[in-house]
């Protein structure tokens, strides 16, 4: 599921990753679910027309159920690592 940022379902969800541009954040969003972690992605349309992030602009944030938080930002911070230990970081 994907939402726009005045979406009121959004407001009910924590936000747990943000990143410039789609790709990325569908990466995420795929892991997360994989993981049994449902999550949307919040974004203006700036983000599909120009894909750049500049003072938030084109941004895309992962938005989880509040209950569902810790357990991706851990998660994620698995995911993270292995992107960094993949590019020698």
């Amino acid at each position: 599921m994907t939402a726009h940022a005045e979406n009121p379902q959004a407001a009910e969800l924590g936000e747990v990753y943000a990143t410039q541009g789609p790709p990325r954040a569908h990466v995420i969003k795929s892991k997360l679910e994989a993981a049994g972690i449902p999550s949307i992605l919040s974004y203006d349309s700036a983000s599909l027309l120009f894909g750049i992030t500049v003072d938030g602009l084109g941004q895309v944030r992962v938005l989880v159920r509040p209950e569902d938080a810790e357990e991706a930002r851990r998660l994620l911070a698995e995911v993270q690592q292995h992107w960094e230990d993949d590019n020698g970081n």
